[in-house]
């Protein structure tokens, strides 16, 4: 066997820009918005479902409330995780770069062959644009 075929990963780093930290600074807002969306739902079905329950079963009760309580703290923590992340967005220098995320390349290594050049490929973005090819 002279050359073996492999998956090898590629990494996504973007260039920070105004540009991309309002997008970012946009994307993360979405989230929040989508988080206290899903709080109010919860606030209004636990209402509905609390007063049901009664009625029916009380020993349910309990159960039923550290579940709606175990979602909401799930949304909250979220919520936080996702204004931590904004005051970094904000934070980011411009010119700096970061990683934006992983692809996959095929490559056919031979012997010979130097594979962390493989292990090491990276693709540079400026406001969504190729500007480097690194390996």
């Amino acid at each position: 066997m002279d050359s073996i075929t492999l998956k090898c990963p590629v990494t996504i780093k973007a260039r920070v820009t105004e540009e991309l930290k309002k997008t970012m600074a946009a994307e993360i807002q979405d989230g929040l918005k989508k988080a206290d969306m899903e709080l109010q739902q919860i606030e209004f079905h636990a209402k509905r479902v609390l007063s049901e329950q009664a009625k029916m079963d009380a020993q349910g009760l309990i159960s039923l409330r550290q579940q709606i309580e175990g979602e909401k703290q799930k949304r909250l923590e979220f919520k936080q995780h996702m204004t931590d992340k904004l005051k970094d967005t904000a934070e980011l220098e411009i010119g700096s770069e970061i990683v934006q995320g992983t692809l996959e390349q095929i490559v056919t290594v031979k012997v010979g062959d130097d594979l962390h050049k493989y292990m090491a490929t990276e693709i540079l973005l400026e406001d969504g644009k190729v500007v480097a090819l690194r390996s």
